[in-house]
């Protein structure tokens, strides 16, 4: 078993904060990006740029930092920690567990969810760790992935022929693809496309226009956001928000209009947004949510619609491990998750009127 040790990033190496997280193991995540650090950081939490150590390599780790009273810091690693193999996790969380209580930062608990295909030796292995299974938070820790790193055509074979045959009749049709740039107008028309999704098929909560904004803003201004459109009789009737991080690239948010005349729109939308990120240097696109493997039939799941979009372009659902505690004081984590939790996130919506994650 290896070891490691954790600090804290320099100043130097949170200026080149992506150059480092890309370069981690599996090629870190859109979420442990300085982008969405900076989304986070004072909107109810606290970023930290976690550097975990071993034998000359390194995994830098955004982590998320909430504190509360009597119980003390919650530390979230979100997407995290991003690390060689599974067998990593219980020193390296270890060596986070030493750190927080050598500099007296009074951490309770450690959430992570590192992006590790779920398995049941997997899950043994967790176990064994001494990490305890808690609620998922993201929504893509079941989602469809699509090897992009083969030339177009080829990508284009692989996808389902229900997908190919939407793309080339929508074309034949002339429905047209329009990137549009950042802006206040090309965000409210996404938001209100998002919104019209939302209203119809009640799929997921949808945060408020000025956090959108915000997330979009820091995004596209690293030039690791991009907004791709379809209109129907001088309208946008769907959009899309497609990131690109490293040589990922993540479908992060997406809505339409209802009933719409265009046929095959939809997965044109999806098929211009993927060139384009080809074209950006990645590999891989995430489409960044669906059901479970199991459950990617189950008509009564709320993801149940956008998971046959989605798996029309790859047929294979992964199951990541989701999100998991690692105690560091026990009696104050058994009061979290028996009921501090709840009333914490309840509290910060009232007071807020955001969401707690």
């Amino acid at each position: 078993m290896r070891e490691f040790t954790a600090r804290f990033a320099t100043a130097e190496e949170i200026e080149n904060w992506d150059k480092h997280v890309t370069a981690n193991p599996h090629g870190g995540n859109m979420l442990q990006s300085a982008a969405y650090a900076s989304v986070k950081n004072g909107h109810g939490w606290s970023a930290r740029f976690l550097v975990l150590e071993s034998t000359g390599t390194a995994s830098y780790n955004l982590v998320l930092e909430k504190k509360f009273p009597v119980l003390g810091r919650l530390w979230y690693l979100i997407k995290g920690p991003d690390l060689n193999a599974v067998d990593d996790l219980k020193p390296a969380l270890e060596a986070c567990a030493s750190f927080a209580r050598n500099r007296k930062l009074n951490v309770f608990t450690i959430k992570v969810e590192p992006d590790i295909v779920a398995s049941p030796e997997v899950q043994a292995q967790l176990a064994a760790a001494g990490l305890v299974k808690a609620p998922n938070i993201q929504s893509n820790d079941s989602t469809a992935l699509l090897d992009i790193s083969a030339p177009e055509s080829q990508v284009l074979r692989a996808i389902s022929s229900r997908a190919r045959n939407a793309i080339r009749r929508a074309e034949r049709e002339g429905c047209e693809v329009v990137q549009q740039p950042q802006g206040p107008e090309t965000y409210r028309a996404l938001y209100d496309l998002m919104a019209d999704t939302v209203n119809a098929k009640g799929s997921m909560p949808l945060r408020s226009l000025e956090y959108y904004t915000r997330f979009w803003d820091e995004f596209c201004n690293r030039g690791q956001g991009s907004f791709f459109f379809v209109y129907e009789d001088g309208k946008p009737s769907v959009g899309a928000f497609v990131i690109n991080y490293g040589s990922k690239a993540t479908y992060k948010d997406g809505g339409s209009t209802q009933n719409r005349k265009q046929y095959g729109d939809s997965h044109l939308v999806q098929w211009a947004a993927i060139r384009r990120m080809q074209e950006l240097g990645c590999t891989e696109y995430d489409f960044c949510g669906t059901p479970p493997a199991s459950q990617i039939k189950d008509k009564t799941h709320s993801l149940y619609g956008m998971g046959m979009f989605k798996t029309s372009f790859t047929k294979t659902v992964t199951d990541f491990v989701g999100c998991y505690d690692y105690v560091l004081a026990p009696v104050r984590h058994a009061m979290w998750v028996r009921g501090a939790e709840r009333i914490f996130r309840r509290l910060e919506t009232a007071r807020t009127g955001r969401q707690f994650y």
